[in-house]
């Protein structure tokens, strides 16, 4: 049976109600108590996603929900929250040094480890997002330049092998002209230049590792119209839609408030009480801005189709209540905010 979309918009008004009520029982928690909230919250997305892997239910050849009834659950959604708290509590220690390789180490692993888990599902489109809350947050923690490139190149190097030989041999020489730059000694070089080599050969295994339905969207990325009427006809579709839909009145409402949500978000990390709620602030505008960028993406064709929700817009009760328990911690941040200001 499929469910009608009454019963749909039913779904979506009790899981937007649930939200309302989440998001003022952590807009009133105590900031020390969501700070110390973030381990455990971490603690338990792991269990959950390691739990979805083995009882989970298969729904478009994902292994991503567990089966509540007439409800489904998504343990990546909630992962997200606690990804940000606890990566937002342990960079925000005064005792890390983001800029040494064990320190650095250390958060790459907090953040990858879920991704490797939800490529497990598998997830390419959520685990991306995992990917980029990790670069941005390690960013925000004061990283340096080189730490930054350190951090960033191999996935430069990888996403350049998806266009073929000649942009990789491209990327490889900048990255070597770029260790030159740096000056490190040669062990250091030499040990960055292999992890990057080794990164150039990631991309065909992990396309292996991916179903024939994701596989298929990422052919129709490269060229839309080899399959037309298949894989390739959402994408093809959207750019309809964009060359027939006038000025665009609903999308200019959309993109600007989410704009006014952005630059007010940015503007609390600059009146965040501590460093802990800048980076939480910092890691949930990520999010969210990575989610917008790629639906925009997906309708344009720079991205390739995956199943990533709008924020707060697109159908879905997980996604709708991992964004509200995030928008909480916006208010609380925004509440402690005025007691230190």
């Amino acid at each position: 049976t499929h469910p009608t979309a009454s019963g749909n918009f039913q779904k979506q008004l009790f899981f937007a109600g649930l939200g309302l009520v989440i998001f003022f029982i952590i807009y009133f928690l105590p900031s020390q108590l969501l700070r110390a909230s973030a381990l455990p919250m971490y603690a338990m997305s792991i269990f959950f996603l390691v739990a979805v892997l083995a009882v989970g239910k298969v729904i478009s050849g994902s292994k991503s929900w567990f089966g509540i009834g007439p409800f489904g659950f998504q343990p990546s959604e909630f992962a997200k929250v606690g990804l940000i708290l606890f990566l937002a509590h342990w960079l925000s220690n005064s005792k890390r040094d983001i800029n040494s390789v064990k320190d650095i180490a250390i958060a790459l692993a907090l953040g990858l480890f879920p991704v490797m888990l939800i490529l497990l599902e598998p997830d390419t489109g959520t685990a991306i997002v995992f990917c980029f809350i990790t670069l941005a947050m390690i960013f925000w923690a004061g990283i340096s330049l080189f730490g930054l490139f350190v951090v960033l190149s191999p996935g430069i190097v990888t996403f350049s092998s998806l266009f073929g030989t000649a942009p990789l041999i491209i990327t490889l020489i900048l990255i070597i002209i770029a260790l030159v730059i740096f000056r490190r000694n040669l062990f250091t070089s030499a040990t960055i230049f292999v992890i990057n080599l080794a990164a150039s050969f990631f991309f065909d295994y992990a396309i292996n590792l991916l179903q024939p339905h994701q596989q298929k969207r990422i052919a129709s990325f490269l060229d839309p119209n080899a399959d037309p009427l298949g894989s390739g006809y959402n994408a093809l579709q959207a750019k309809v839609a964009i060359g027939s839909g006038g000025i665009f009145i609903g999308s200019i409402f959309i993109l600007s408030m989410f704009l006014i949500i952005f630059i007010r978000l940015l503007r609390l990390t600059t009146f965040a009480k501590d460093p802990f709620s800048s980076l939480a602030i910092i890691g949930i505008l990520t999010l969210f801005l990575v989610h917008l960028g790629i639906n925009v993406g997906m309708n344009v064709g720079l991205t390739p189709v995956i199943g990533l929700p709008l924020p707060f817009l697109s159908y879905g009760g997980s996604s709708l209540l991992a964004n509200m328990t995030l928008l909480g911690v916006v208010f609380n941040i925004y509440r402690s905010r005025k007691h230190y200001s």
